[in-house]
């Protein structure tokens, strides 16, 4: 009998990505999708799928709050999250018969996570799991919400000061001669940061795209975007300066697709 799986995410493109993976893959069935937390919830109690691949990020439910809600009700589907969260939050995910896929995800990986809740449907659990599991829901939850907390404000250094400027309203980032620059709409400063990477790390991932290796933009403080040669684009930001940000050959691609281009 194939793997029946349930692809929850509320990106269309994402869902399609991943359900073009699976069907090379041999063994698994996809049986429906789910364009946010309460359809998954909806169609896990009505198809029973052995797996629900499920977006952190979701209208309605996050993906953890549609994972505890699957267990209240008694549904026995295992529970893979997918999560465009970075480095820091992995060993949150690593508990007991839950996996986790780090955005965009490997087909290898992919692969990888499908024979670990095989194996798990092979092997029947010795005690009721239902309460252990949703502690560990409850502390993967509450572990999120506190980084996420952690990261609604950062400092950027202004001259001889510290200013804390919240995470929304930085309009990018940028690295030149090793230092890390900071623009909002009225601040621009320097961040103790070490590298782009960890500054990214601390910002939501769904917001704050790595455009180029020297660039982090807000996508929500985009202008305009203007067409550029080898069909590349440059990013005019919101900023007073209408700072130009150009966008990498393997970034142009996701850009096109997320607006439509």
């Amino acid at each position: 009998m194939p793997l029946r799986i349930l692809v929850a995410d509320d990106e269309r493109l994402a869902r399609n990505e991943l359900c073009f993976q699976l069907d090379q893959l041999d063994g698994v069935e996809v049986v429906d999708q789910a364009a946010d937390g309460l359809q998954a919830v909806s169609l896990a109690e009505s198809l029973n799928p052995d797996l629900v691949l499920l977006d952190i990020q979701m209208p309605g439910m996050t993906g953890f709050e549609v994972a505890r809600r699957l267990l209240e009700r008694g549904v026995r589907s295992r529970v893979v999250f997918v999560t465009a969260y970075d480095q820091y939050a992995i060993e949150a995910f690593e508990v007991s018969a839950v996996d986790y896929l780090l955005k965009p995800v490997e087909v290898v990986r992919l692969a990888q996570s499908i024979q670990r809740v095989r194996r798990l449907l092979a092997t029947p659990p010795a005690q009721p799991q239902g309460p252990v599991a949703n502690k560990e829901l409850e502390r993967i939850v509450q572990y999120v919400a506190e980084r996420q907390h952690r990261r609604e404000r950062l400092a950027v250094k202004a001259g001889d000061r510290f200013l804390l400027v919240q995470a929304d309203d930085i309009v990018y980032a940028s690295l030149a001669d090793d230092d890390i620059t900071i623009v909002t709409g009225t601040v621009s400063g320097t961040s103790n940061y070490r590298t782009l990477d960890e500054l990214h790390s601390h910002l939501d991932p769904a917001v704050f795209w790595r455009v180029h290796r020297s660039h982090v933009v807000n996508i929500n403080k985009i202008k305009e975007i203007v067409p550029w040669f080898s069909r590349n684009y440059i990013l005019r930001m919101k900023d007073g300066k209408g700072t130009e940000i150009p966008v990498s050959r393997t970034q142009t691609k996701r850009l096109r697709e997320y607006l439509s281009l």
